[in-house]
């Protein structure tokens, strides 16, 4: 082979080495442009995801901010159905995207309860991906709270209490919490009813409670005329669009929640037994809580916009409740009248989904009678507006029934707003005496952010109770 032939052969193989790896390298730098092109086209999907989810944060803000100027405009000053659309500006840039409002009064009994807002914010440099944040707007209601007290109170050692815990005087916690505790006075005087003796001057919280790193003292108080219902308009609104049931002629009414959202009305026709409880508001006084005979009257279906109950009389409850249901006792004729309500059996809720809730609101007392179940367990939001939640001490020794004054368990779901102390057990010289022995309570976070109709609130201002992204 001549020297050109070698000369053309290898110069065949070299043209052929520098075709593959050039071909090479153009994969190569085409596979990194192009990985380069996509990492940044999904950089700036990344940035237009969070600068729309700002936005639509933005829209929230703002008509928060309208409603604060105009609380009773669900239409953004337009005068016509939404959506709302707003351009959102940076003041250096400009124009940065928009926000689009869906708003949404929640009514009951024709009286706005809580207002939802949808708001979906997309950037003006990719129009297509948006984000939808949705609000709902409200006043912060008593269910937010597990026990609201108005004076000093006293958490025992086998207590466990799972939710927010406030009072306006003293605690002695001596109890396990498992949530904020909070006492709006910096000392009291603890007597011998909270086993004091002698009287000593105390924290606004103090006792051998597991969880002091939850304590504060003092906050501010809570107003608790503030917190009642108004149960002159309650009475108003139920007579319109509720059920109003007016004097029974006898000792009050037996109302049974039935599982399929009807409620079973009785004429309470003889109460009796004479008891004689005591009460650190009232002292002693004899009883007629059990009652011995009754008559069925109606069943009734709480409309679906107006689920309110208005009782002027006193009160008996229990059952199953099925949706959301408001019920008030209260004798609004005679102005030297108070009434009761008592608490006959268990009450709970038909499913634990968050769809059914009951507000039960006492002119004065919400009681649980000598003759009660053993081990009880209700669920709902109870107000005892001048009076107090409890079961009172009765003295075995004087019952008609001995077992009456001893009982195993109470487990309450849901939140206690009492006027006066709350008592469920009693204990003589140190010793358990009279009331249920074992006691839990948990604050039901479902009724926190959808209470039934009308559930008093802690605050005039509306806030933001529930905030979440729909997906």
């Amino acid at each position: 082979m001549t020297y050109q032939d070698r000369q053309t052969k290898y110069g065949g193989y070299i043209t052929i080495l520098v075709l593959v790896f050039a071909g090479v390298f153009f994969v190569v730098v085409s596979s990194l442009s192009g990985y380069i092109f996509i990492q940044n086209k999904v950089q700036f999907s990344k940035e237009n995801r969070e600068k729309a989810g700002a936005i639509a944060e933005a829209g929230l803000d703002y008509y928060k901010w309208f409603l604060a100027h105009f609380p009773d405009d669900l239409q953004d000053g337009t005068g016509a159905s939404g959506p709302y659309e707003h351009t959102y500006n940076d003041p250096e840039s400009g124009e940065i995207g928009t926000f689009s409002l869906d708003v949404e009064g929640n009514t009951q009994c024709g009286v706005v309860t809580s207002i939802d807002i949808t708001s979906t914010g997309w950037t003006s440099d990719d129009t297509s991906l948006t984000r939808v944040i949705f609000g709902r707007y409200a006043h912060p209601s008593v269910a937010e709270y597990a026990y609201i007290v108005n004076g000093n109170v006293w958490a025992g050692e086998d207590r466990t209490i799972m939710g927010r815990y406030h009072s306006n005087g003293g605690i002695r916690m001596d109890g396990e919490n498992q949530s904020l505790v909070e006492s709006a006075v910096a000392s009291w005087t603890c007597t011998a009813t909270f086993d004091c003796d002698p009287d000593s001057t105390e924290d606004g919280i103090f006792g051998v409670g597991p969880n002091s790193h939850l304590w504060d003292f003092p906050v501010a108080q809570i107003d608790f005329a503030g917190i009642t219902a108004d149960l002159s308009t309650m009475k108003t609104l139920a007579g319109s669009g509720g059920i109003y049931l007016g004097d029974s002629g006898a000792y009050g009414y037996h109302v049974v929640f039935q599982s399929d959202g009807t409620l079973d009305v009785y004429r309470v026709d003889s109460a009796g037994n004479g008891d004689w409880g005591y009460s650190s508001q009232w002292g002693w006084e004899q009883e007629y809580n059990t009652i011995l005979s009754e008559t069925f009257l109606q069943s009734y279906t709480p409309p679906a916009d107006c689920s309110l109950v208005f009782v002027e009389d006193k009160l008996w409850i229990e059952g199953t409740v099925k949706g959301k249901i408001t019920i008030a006792s209260a004798d609004l004729v005679n102005a030297n009248i108070e009434t009761d309500i008592i608490i006959e059996g268990d009450i709970n809720y038909s499913t634990l989904a968050g769809t059914d809730g009951l507000t039960v609101i006492a002119e004065e007392d919400i009681l649980i009678p000598a003759v009660s179940p053993n081990d009880l367990s209700i669920r709902g939001i109870f107000i005892a507006q001048t009076g107090h939640f409890g079961r009172n001490y009765y003295d075995a020794a004087e019952e008609y029934n001995p077992d009456d004054a001893y009982k195993n368990s109470l487990t309450i779901s849901g939140t206690i707003v009492s006027n006066g102390r709350v008592g469920t057990k009693w204990n003589c010289n140190g010793v358990y005496c009279s009331g249920y022995n074992t006691r839990n309570s948990s604050y039901d976070r479902t009724q926190a952010k959808d209470p039934p109709p009308l559930t008093p609130y802690t605050s005039d201002d509306f806030n933001f109770i529930e905030w979440r992204e729909e997906l």
